[in-house]
């Protein structure tokens, strides 16, 4: 069966929409985490991304539809797949960022947007409140959080799958290395999902640099020192 098949036979649902009453109805919920995945998309371009090599949102439903979709197969009672996308906005940038918030909710995807006040205002929490939330309304059959940061999801999303339920990470495997050797986390490339990206990205790794040689550039501006917390350094 094609993703085409299946897409419109499972709708993706919002954190505001509801199972009919007395329905068993579990959630396949994917979580994305915007600003982490924007830095790890920037540093793999080495700048902001053009129109070619940003996530085709529309590609990643129907991926999410499939793979719901063989989840069910051996599940009992509903499914449902639940699109979800965490993101900062920073002061000034609500007419720049509107278009896409838009556009994502508009795909099928529920944004929970929050102001980029200082360096404390990420979303971390608010996704692993969403997850907890989703586990206690009606149970997950599924979770993939797209997300290179490990010291935030690694230990919840391995206790998720200690429980049996499928739990996997989507990424860029140069970010997230703690999700591709684990023993219990599934891990898919963004870029091996059909249709995210227009064009393939011009990705470079320490195990595959050319003979010549090839510039990593930096995941954060310098300047970002002057107002990092206190022990952020390398040894």
């Amino acid at each position: 069966m094609s993703v085409s098949e299946i897409a419109p036979e499972m709708p993706v649902s919002t954190p505001g929409s509801e199972a009919p009453s007395g329905a068993d109805v579990r959630r396949v919920l994917l979580v994305w985490d915007a600003p982490n995945l924007d830095m790890g998309l920037g540093a793999i371009l080495g700048g902001r991304p053009t129109a070619a090599y940003r996530p085709r949102f529309d590609a990643l439903g129907r991926w999410l539809l499939a793979r719901t979709a063989e989840i069910s197969v051996s599940s009992k009672g509903r499914i449902e797949a639940e699109a979800t996308v965490f993101t900062n906005i920073a002061p000034g940038t609500a007419d720049v960022v509107r278009p896409w918030v838009e556009a994502l909710r508009n795909v099928g995807f529920a944004v929970f947007a929050k102001p980029k006040i200082d360096e404390d205002s990420d979303v971390d929490a608010d996704m692993l409140a969403h997850i907890a939330a989703r586990q206690r309304d009606g149970g997950l059959a599924g979770i993939m959080v797209a997300s290179a940061d490990g010291q935030a999801f690694r230990e919840p999303l391995e206790a998720i799958a200690a429980k049996g339920i499928p739990a996997q990470v989507l990424g860029f495997r140069e970010h997230a290395s703690w999700a591709v050797t684990s023993d219990t986390l599934g891990f898919v490339d963004l870029e091996d999902i059909p249709g995210v990206f227009r064009e393939p990205l011009p990705r470079v790794s320490l195990e595959s640099l050319p003979d010549e040689g090839a510039w990593l550039q930096p995941f954060r501006p310098l300047s970002a020192l002057l107002t990092s917390r206190p022990g952020q350094g390398v040894a």
